[in-house]
């Protein structure tokens, strides 16, 4: 039976307005760099390991608003004091939430240091990188996001991991790729490496994988959303969570090798 269009798209308009809302304030913390590229991706770090706590221990509230100021405080240490030496930081909001008990500790471990990898990565790569690159990594992230969406729900098919995210087709998935390659194109011919055209769709895998990982810990949560801040996208990492992954893959490319970007970006 088809599904009705208002079930299919009922949430379009607020996913869309919310959306309009997110680009601007990113956007203006990308174009200004420095302190206020620097303080939000403090915060949104912050909220995801506040949501990432709730969910892994419902019961304790008070102590998940806490694990998320610490997290963006120690982010901002960290990003102030301009060291490597204080990389080793970012293990302590992932570490501080094991003192209580928690369900799937190792799982909120590792994800909880994703995180924090995530919002240095970011501010790491804006600054030695340029405002060209962030934005060409959100774009992917986004251009991915947004073909899977609609191609997914028009055309269906077979599901890409039904029994870790039921939503997600195959139809879907590569149309994420096909959008990411073609972007990656786009910012070649604007000045960017040509590395980008093959670049662009693992960066979109890395952040299906990521999307991925967090619905399966929803799963085991029980839990649809990782909270309600966003209207029509749910919570923070709901939003965020294809990023991690993104930079994740960024992060551990330039470990080996510049990244095929130029200055034009």
């Amino acid at each position: 039976m088809t599904q009705p269009t208002a079930g299919r798209w009922g949430d379009l308009r607020k996913r869309m307005l919310s959306a309009i809302v997110m680009v601007l304030i990113g956007g203006v913390a990308i174009f200004w760099g420095g302190l206020a590229f620097a303080g939000l991706a403090c915060i949104v770090t912050g909220l995801m390991i506040w949501e990432l706590s709730a969910m892994t221990a419902p019961d304790r509230v008070n102590r998940a608003i806490l694990l998320g100021v610490i997290a963006a405080l120690t982010l901002a240490l960290v990003l102030f004091m301009h060291s490597p030496f204080f990389l080793a930081l970012l293990i302590l909001p992932p570490i501080a939430g094991l003192w209580r008990p928690r369900r799937d500790r190792r799982i909120f471990t590792v994800y909880a240091l994703a995180m924090m990898l995530t919002g240095y990565g970011l501010v790491a790569l804006r600054e030695t990188q340029g405002v060209g690159a962030i934005t060409w990594i959100i774009s992917v992230v986004v251009v991915s996001d947004v073909a899977g969406y609609f191609v997914g729900r028009i055309m269906g098919g077979p599901k890409f991991w039904p029994k870790i995210s039921p939503k997600k087709t195959w139809s879907g998935t590569v149309a994420g790729w096909v959008g990411a390659a073609l972007l990656g194109v786009v910012f070649y011919m604007a000045g960017g490496g040509a590395g980008l055209i093959w670049l662009s769709p693992l960066v979109a895998f890395a952040g299906q994988l990521g999307d991925i990982a967090e619905s399966w810990i929803k799963r085991r949560s029980a839990v649809k959303d990782s909270s309600t801040l966003i209207p029509g996208h749910g919570g923070v990492m709901d939003r965020f969570d294809a990023l991690i992954g993104a930079v994740l893959l960024l992060l551990l490319i330039a470990s080996f090798g510049p990244l095929p970007l130029t200055s034009a970006l």
